[in-house]
């Protein structure tokens, strides 16, 4: 299994060399050469097998003989250990037709752990067999952040450095990823929004000589691997609740298109996917793309779903790269309109191509929090703003006829990561697990930083460890 760039200019690279490099060196987003296929019968059996089990199934299509299926199986396990959940991606049922997938179960109570405690492991196997070290690089909207730091905390070949914008993410989120004090980990509060936060690290990727020196890599999004690990669980929950004799609805609360595009991943090999239904907070590019296909990059709003406030979503390139026939041409002509804020239109027929299977609604704050407050009342359940968004764009465009039944919306963070929003709209304070007592309380270590692109690479220069 080897791998290409959506700008088509950069070499193809095994699956070890992609989770190593996670942008390509044209500025494109690495996609697999050729999709692997899962079969009917593959997935009536991985009814019968453990959600670890069935990842090194799936994952493995993805690897190949670049990771042994032995390494996979347990570095899958190790992954999935810390879970406070069994299932790691469980379903909770809310109707006869609805239902909630928990992807909050991990250590830090959002869905990122799922792929990123993975590449915690994973990564530091790849480096070890290649001796070598890497300086990771990330922007979070406020969840990844933490799920990296809890990931590569603990790692001597990697140093981490995450960007989040100062005074944008909710005080719980802030602490998971500030209160970690280890020699590897480094925290900067940029003034700034996520946007600012991402093209930076855009930026420094774009940098050869800063890239070279410091061995950069990438656990954003970008990164194909956490595309490969968010895959599983449409599948595992799929095929709980009936594939491939019954195709669902998947509603995704959207931020940088990473897991709605995981949906649509899992659909190309193989599952019966009915719709994948985009749910956008106000910063809501993609929904109103759906209508006129015109894409311009729009500076953030903030609300009360911070890790879906983006702005211009990076892994939208991907869809475009799929949907175009993999026109790598128009790719590079389409992303150099955006570089230089012009934006572009999607030709007639790529986008009615995204329309057959993706639709789209969103949803404003006051919506959100009469969401989360009639979820409480109807189900005495308590869910987050993020969660609330997706539950919001079901209930749309399931009035506009534009989904059906046997609809799954993802529930992509625990509501105790946000216990004033979800105290406002409930009354209800969602209590955090017993392993967080000591959160609040804790000392943060964190930089704060002016937006200023040149400032943070002196930063990472003086702390990156070298070999």
């Amino acid at each position: 299994m080897r791998y290409i760039s959506t700008r088509g200019q950069a070499k193809s690279l095994t699956f070890s060399e992609v989770l190593l490099a996670g942008l390509a060196d044209d500025g494109g987003l690495y996609m697999p050469e050729v999709w692997p296929e899962i079969s009917r019968e593959d997935l009536r059996r991985f009814r019968d097998l453990s959600y670890s089990d069935a990842a090194t199934e799936i994952i493995g299509l993805f690897t190949g003989s670049d990771i042994p299926k032995a390494v996979l199986r347990n570095s899958l396990n190790q992954a999935y250990g810390s879970f406070r959940h069994k299932a790691v991606a469980p379903l909770y049922q809310l109707s006869g037709t609805d239902w909630l997938l928990e992807l909050h179960h991990g250590p830090t109570l959002a869905f990122k752990d799922i792929a990123l405690q993975w590449l915690g492991v994973v990564f530091d196997y790849v480096l070890k067999r290649k001796g070598e070290r890497r300086t990771i690089i990330a922007a979070t909207s406020g969840d990844t952040g933490a799920a990296a730091i809890h990931a590569f905390q603990a790692s001597d070949a990697v140093d981490v450095f995450v960007l989040h914008p100062k005074d944008r993410l909710s005080e719980v989120q802030r602490r998971m990823m500030t209160i970690v004090r280890a020699p590897n980990i480094h925290n900067i509060a940029i003034d700034g929004s996520f946007d600012d936060c991402q093209a930076m690290v855009k930026a420094m990727f774009a940098d050869d000589d800063f890239r070279s020196a410091l061995k950069v890599s990438a656990i954003n999004s970008i990164n194909w691997a956490r595309i490969l690990a968010q895959m599983v669980y449409f599948i595992t929950s799929a095929v709980a609740l009936g594939a491939p004799n019954r195709a669902l609805t998947y509603v995704v609360p959207t931020g940088n298109f990473g897991d709605i595009f995981a949906g649509f991943c899992a659909e190309r090999i193989g599952l019966p996917v009915a719709m994948l239904a985009i749910a956008n907070n106000d910063n809501d590019l993609l929904t109103n793309l759906l209508s006129d296909g015109q894409y311009r990059a729009r500076k953030t709003i903030a609300t009360s779903s911070p890790a879906m406030d983006i702005g211009n979503p990076s892994n939208f390139e991907r869809l475009l790269f799929e949907e175009s026939g993999r026109d790598d041409a128009q790719i590079q002509n389409w992303m150099a309109a955006l570089g230089c804020g012009e934006g572009f239109e999607i030709c007639p027929a790529v986008l009615q191509n995204i329309k057959r299977k993706f639709t789209a609604a969103s949803a404003s704050k006051e919506e959100v929090a009469t969401k989360m407050r009639t979820i409480y009342e109807d189900y005495d359940l308590l869910v987050d703003p993020h969660t609330a968004v997706g539950l919001v764009a079901m209930e749309k465009l399931r009035r506009s006829r534009a989904i059906g039944d046997s609809v799954v919306t993802l529930a992509t963070a625990h509501p105790a990561k946000f216990p004033e929003l979800v105290k406002a709209a409930t009354g209800q304070r969602p209590v955090l697990p017993a392993r967080f007592d000591d959160l609040l309380g804790a000392q943060e270590f964190c930089t704060n930083l002016a937006n200023d692109l040149d400032q943070v690479k002196s930063f990472i220069r003086q702390h990156a460890r070298q070999e």
